[in-house]
């Protein structure tokens, strides 16, 4: 086979119309780029075919190049300010996700937003809601991969009562340590929140926002940054660890160094005592089980991999725009987990061809 021609996106990529067919009773959309990689349109349809609506999830970006083009030109996504009016002047909207790069950006536009969002400081999600006072439809944004989060751990761990009172740790300084910070504190009943990232800026922008958002010290768990291996060895080992970084082999001193204080709280660093505690890996792609997996898995650990978390927090955007009980429905969730798994096997394995 030919090897891909490697091109670079530029500004002058198209925008992805805004459509809606015909025959559709309902049109959710997938709203963000490049989305590739997404396998939230197949969850929801896979929902939608079980509950017997006529409804589809649109991707707004698509890709536009041929097979041999890697990485693929893509379609952007309409602006926020266009694609707000869309979907309030459409009947047939029944519901958003959303992703990068319009998960903070598109907050303000909406009429309320929940806690999850507020907390997690990201809008993952819009669903439509009737204010109780004017009977007129809100666009409410909320943000479920906090119940993604909460339960791959509360499904998957063997006593999740465990958490409560022991520390948490999370690796990553981007959106899924913000939003787990949230889940660890609320629902987890962590004692304190470790973080470990490459990156200290982005770990102080982390702890300046939730001072901001939490202004009284001593009303929820401390986040505390771990910079060394020898602070890891000292610290009380967590119970539970949400990762939320790429899938890469560290290069840099900062990157060498936060790997080895994460293997230190792992159990893997030569000086580390073994632990056994529960990690929520969110990292899928390209592989599914990653380095920090196989580490884990080696200090005993008990890995929940990335698509848990995907799968519960899709089935938080279906229950909120279908408003049926879509978990209780017989047979549906591990239809979804099955049709995932399938997905991401057969995408592995064009990977792997190429």
């Amino acid at each position: 086979m030919a090897t891909p021609q490697v091109t670079t996106s530029t500004f002058s990529q198209p925008e992805e119309p805004i459509t809606t067919p015909e025959h559709l009773d309902g049109v959710a959309y997938l709203y963000g780029h490049p989305l590739l990689n997404s396998l939230s349109p197949v969850l929801h349809q896979t929902v939608y075919n079980a509950l017997g609506l006529n409804w589809t999830q649109i991707p707004l970006s698509s890709v536009t190049g041929t097979s041999a083009t890697y990485p693929p030109p893509y379609t952007q996504s309409p602006p926020i300010e266009k694609y707000m009016a869309s979907i309030r002047t459409n009947p047939k909207f029944v519901g958003s996700s959303v992703t990068m790069p319009h998960k903070v950006a598109i907050m303000p536009h909406l009429d309320d937003l929940t806690e999850h969002a507020q907390q997690a400081g990201a809008c993952n999600t819009i669903f439509l809601r009737k204010n109780p006072i004017t009977g007129e439809t809100q666009y409410v944004g909320t943000n479920t991969d906090c119940d993604g989060i909460r339960e791959a751990l509360a499904q998957n761990a063997p006593d999740p009562s465990r958490f409560r009172g022991r520390p948490a740790l999370i690796i990553g300084g981007g959106g899924t340590a913000r939003t787990a910070i949230y889940v660890m504190r609320r629902w987890l009943g962590s004692s304190r929140i470790y973080i470990v990232n490459r990156d200290v800026s982005e770990v102080a922008t982390i702890m300046e926002e939730d001072r901001g958002r939490n202004p009284d010290p001593n009303a929820q768990a401390p986040l505390i940054h771990v910079t060394s291996p020898e602070e890891a060895v000292r610290l009380e080992a967590p119970a539970a660890i949400v990762s939320g970084i790429p899938n890469y082999r560290p290069k840099t001193p900062e990157e060498l160094n936060a790997r080895i204080i994460i293997q230190s709280f792992l159990g893997t660093a030569a000086d580390a005592p073994k632990q056994q505690g529960v990690i929520l890996e969110m990292c899928y792609h390209p592989v599914l089980w990653t380095d920090i997996a196989q580490l884990a898995s080696v200090g005993g650990w008990k890995v929940i991999l990335g698509p848990e978390a995907l799968i519960w927090q899709g089935l938080e955007q279906a229950r909120l725009w279908t408003g049926k009980d879509v978990v209780g429905t017989p047979g549906l969730v591990q239809k979804v987990k099955d049709v995932v798994s399938k997905s991401i096997a057969e995408r592995s394995l064009n990977k792997s061809s190429l």
